[in-house]
């Protein structure tokens, strides 16, 4: 699933180009790119599909090069992730009906790929003779609002699989004070957003409890003109798989991930997993020259040099036109702040013309 935004990573992040496409960890290659590295290890390199929205269908294509046809889906319009992965759904029955599916983001950072490989083979033998879906729960460390969570059985399943247990319930982005307090219990993991399921589960749990959705998308083809996609998508409730399925399956069962994950949908959580100095502070990109600086965050552009004075808990962030500034503790007025210079470059633009 590589259709989001990313607006958080302002100025980096752009509508033109959100956060899959960048490279927001600093390693040389975007999220989209390690994500589908990654994923080559778990299976063939045609077996992967990416769907994300239309006007972004020629920029996967230049960030993986030799895709197939099928491999690029545009979506016409956002309707969540439960009509994007019915679409992805309706091209793999026609390649193969039998196929088991991991529904995953693109934009997630992991940490221990060898783990992760190792956990999704699990994983995939359980769907392959279980009519069941499985998903990834990660041991949560904050009581993070943004984040999903699971609550789940602490008997294990068997004993030969002791990280994985039964789901009792999916709770989506609660309160940080009910958040604190599945902590407190030791019962909850945090959702990673990876489900791995058959294909004949997954449309068995649409048609059930998304019928009007899987009605729609699963008479989708290859072969559907533009016209017919758009169609569907423009009747089609937006909704999540979360919200429509998940919370709701009865045969679902939680691996908990033995490999290090961050959904990164913040500057301050990119901060919480760089790697950092003596002094706290994060350089993920750029070349910095640090004076009496603390516990910042610092991300330019590889060809930028940036000197810092006399700072102590801040975002310093930069594209090639615009350069940010700010606490990392006050990082909820970025939102204004993008919207503010948008402003700003619309009237320069109207007064040039």
């Amino acid at each position: 699933m590589a259709g989001g935004f990313g607006s958080r990573f302002w100025p980096i992040c752009r509508d033109s180009s959100p956060k899959q496409f960048i490279d927001i960890l600093g390693n040389g290659r975007s999220m989209l790119q390690t994500t589908f590295a990654r994923f080559e290890r778990v299976c063939p390199r045609e077996n992967i599909i990416i769907v994300t929205h239309r006007q972004y269908v020629d920029r996967v294509r230049e960030q993986i090069e030799g895709l197939l046809p099928y491999q690029v889906l545009g979506e016409p319009t956002r309707r969540n992730t439960a009509p994007c992965v019915a679409y992805a759904a309706s091209v793999i029955h026609e390649m193969n009906p039998n196929a088991n599916v991991i529904v995953t983001p693109s934009d997630h950072a992991i940490f221990g790929e060898d783990r992760f490989v190792k956990d999704l083979e699990q994983a995939l033998k359980l769907t392959a003779s279980n009519d069941c879906i499985v998903t990834i729960g990660v041991r949560p460390t904050t009581p993070n609002a943004q984040y999903g969570y699971i609550q789940f059985s602490e008997e294990p399943v068997a004993d030969n699989a002791r990280n994985l247990h039964r789901v009792i319930t999916f709770t989506e982005k609660p309160p940080v004070e009910m958040a604190r307090q599945f902590i407190a219990t030791g019962e909850f993991f945090w959702n990673a957003g990876v489900y791995v399921w058959s294909l004949a589960t997954l449309r068995r749990e649409y048609e059930h409890y998304l019928p009007s959705v899987a009605k729609s998308f699963f008479d989708l083809r290859l072969s559907s003109t533009q016209e017919e996609v758009e169609q569907v998508y423009s009747l089609s409730e937006s909704i999540s798989v979360d919200f429509g399925i998940m919370e709701h399956a009865e045969d679902v069962y939680v691996l908990e991930a033995s490999f290090g994950w961050s959904d990164i949908e913040s500057w301050d959580s990119l901060y919480g997993t760089c790697v950092r100095d003596a002094a706290g502070n994060g350089v993920v990109m750029g070349h910095s020259f640090l004076y009496d600086v603390k516990d910042t965050l610092v991300h330019v552009p590889q060809n930028r040099t940036v000197v810092l004075q006399g700072l102590e808990g801040y975002i310093v962030a930069a594209d090639e036109d615009t350069i940010l500034v700010c606490r990392r503790g006050e990082e909820d007025r970025i939102a204004k702040f993008a919207s503010d210079v948008e402003l700003y470059n619309l009237k320069k633009e109207k007064s040039e013309k």
